[in-house]
């Protein structure tokens, strides 16, 4: 498994969300987004997953926290809720149907829950799990170690840790009936420091 073997498709709509996490993420937060992609297509693999739509979980997992930005934070809505929209909404334009464009929403919302049914949401699991990984190092030696740090090469954690914290913190300050809420009562700051890939 190596990183050439994982190439984003090339669509109005996956250029569009590299755009929108150039213009509006943090280099911290623009790295996690590209590594949670890299993350899902790896567990894609080992689990020998199939008919996955590559577009919709690339275009997903790029958005999954651009409600974080504060041009897109939501004064009521949980960061993964008004992310889900900023998703449909760019798929909007690249001319997705609705139904399509409903998934990329279900798929940004459900990267926040405690699991998804990959009988029932592959894309939604597969963005999960590797989000996951990535914030509290979950399941981490189920992906190579090579390809562990050849991915945090080209993508390094950078201030990941504490942007990521300080950011979650505060939405669950202003929203505490949302899912933010829940990850920081469950140890959402201790869990990025003790993430294993924080010392790969």
């Amino acid at each position: 498994m190596r990183l050439h073997d994982f190439l984003p498709p090339d669509t109005a709509a996956t250029r569009g969300a590299r755009e929108l996490v150039a213009q509006f993420h943090s280099p911290g937060l623009g790295n996690h987004v590209q590594r949670s992609w890299l993350w899902a297509e790896a567990f894609a693999v080992i689990e020998g997953r199939t008919g996955i739509d590559h577009e919709l979980l690339y275009t997903a997992a790029l958005l999954h926290d651009i409600g974080l930005a504060p041009a897109y934070d939501n004064h009521l809505l949980g960061y993964e809720e008004a992310g889900g929209f900023v998703g449909e909404a760019l798929t909007a334009g690249a001319g997705w149907p609705a139904a399509r464009r409903l998934r990329v929403n279900e798929v940004i919302v459900r990267h926040n829950w405690p699991s998804v049914d990959p009988a029932v949401d592959p894309e939604g699991y597969l963005l999960e799990t590797a989000t996951g990984l990535d914030i509290s190092g979950r399941r981490d030696e189920e992906i190579p170690v090579d390809f562990r740090r050849e991915v945090l090469a080209a993508y390094p954690r950078l201030d990941l840790a504490e942007e990521f914290g300080a950011c979650v913190s505060a939405q669950s300050q202003r929203k505490p009936h949302s899912h933010a809420r829940r990850l920081v009562d469950g140890g959402l700051i201790g869990k990025l420091a003790a993430n294993p890939l924080e010392r790969l």
